[in-house]
């Protein structure tokens, strides 16, 4: 069984501090484009955001942006001001962390350029192992903080060998 008319994920949302900011990385350091933005969206009465969105009734979401960033997800970047207060990013490690991986022809060369933009790049890479032999990875934070993660592993992976299901591949986007 699955998801009716499951085609694959069409979104990623995620909110940050500083919308600015935010679009300063994504656009000039990442190198992704905008293509819209929305809102104010609040309510004076009503439980409708709660009702919808799970958030405070009085949580005003002052603007998002839309993004496409190569091949993959589009990102829905939000700055919200919170009627019941903001809580603390979570690492990886606590219920709800996260972090979102770009796929890049080639790992040090795009180190190189974070490290050269004044990105933290947490680590040096690392080599996988078992079933994800062939791939390299290391972590990098934004500038509020969020995990971001650079993978690469362009002869493929280990898995992949004889596999009946792959993961899909930003590199073979059509598979």
């Amino acid at each position: 069984m699955s998801l009716p008319g499951l085609k694959g994920t069409e979104h990623i949302g995620f909110t940050v501090p500083d919308l600015e900011e935010a679009d300063a990385f994504f656009t000039e350091v990442i190198g992704c484009v905008r293509v819209y933005e929305l809102g104010p969206f609040e309510r004076e009465r009503g439980e409708w955001m709660s009702e919808q969105l799970n958030v405070h009734p009085r949580s005003v979401m002052r603007k998002l942006y839309f993004y496409r960033c190569g091949f993959g997800p589009n990102f829905e970047v939000f700055q919200w001001e919170s009627a019941d207060g903001q809580r603390t990013q979570p690492r990886n490690s606590d219920i709800g962390g996260h972090h979102l991986a770009f796929y890049v022809d080639d790992l040090d060369l795009a180190v190189d350029y974070l490290k050269s933009h004044g990105v933290r790049v947490l680590g040096e890479p690392v080599a996988s192992s078992n079933a994800s032999a062939g791939q390299r990875w290391v972590y990098f934070l934004s500038p509020w903080g969020m995990q971001f993660e650079l993978v690469s592993f362009p002869q493929g992976k280990a898995y992949e060998a004889g596999a009946p299901v792959t993961l899909w591949n930003p590199n073979r986007p059509a598979d």
